[in-house]
């Protein structure tokens, strides 16, 4: 069983920055993939980003290229999602998910992920 704890969301003014955190805990972390994944009130869930379990390949949302990085570390057990210039339209809650299946660029499907974490609300005001 694998569980996911986010931290570090909170209020921002746009333009800001915030890291997010998501603390694995379970077996394997390393043979998981991870991914961010964000909904805000009355939208779909969208991915925001992934990371493969080496940390080779990444994927980012069009509307986060080049403002959003995520990495991880392995020996921690943590994915981090490290959010710049950030815009009112970023508000929302942002989940953390780990998949045990997906490879390569398969990492951007949220169907593939199996275990999500409670999510954790960052707020963009203008």
């Amino acid at each position: 069983q694998v569980q996911l704890v986010e931290s570090g969301g909170g209020l921002v003014q746009a333009g800001g920055s915030l890291r997010l955190f998501c603390a694995v805990s379970g077996r394997s972390f390393s043979r998981h993939a991870m991914g961010w994944f964000r909904q805000a009130p009355g939208k779909e869930r969208e991915i925001v980003a992934a990371i493969g379990r080496n940390g080779g390949s990444t994927y980012y949302g069009d509307s986060v290229k080049g403002r959003f990085t995520i990495s991880r570390d392995n020996a921690k057990n943590t994915v981090y999602l490290q959010m710049n210039s950030l815009k009112p339209e970023d508000t929302a809650v942002y989940y953390c998910a780990a998949s045990s299946t997906l490879l390569g660029t398969a990492i951007r499907q949220a169907s593939g992920y199996e275990y999500w974490g409670q999510g954790t609300q960052v707020t963009v005001s203008s």
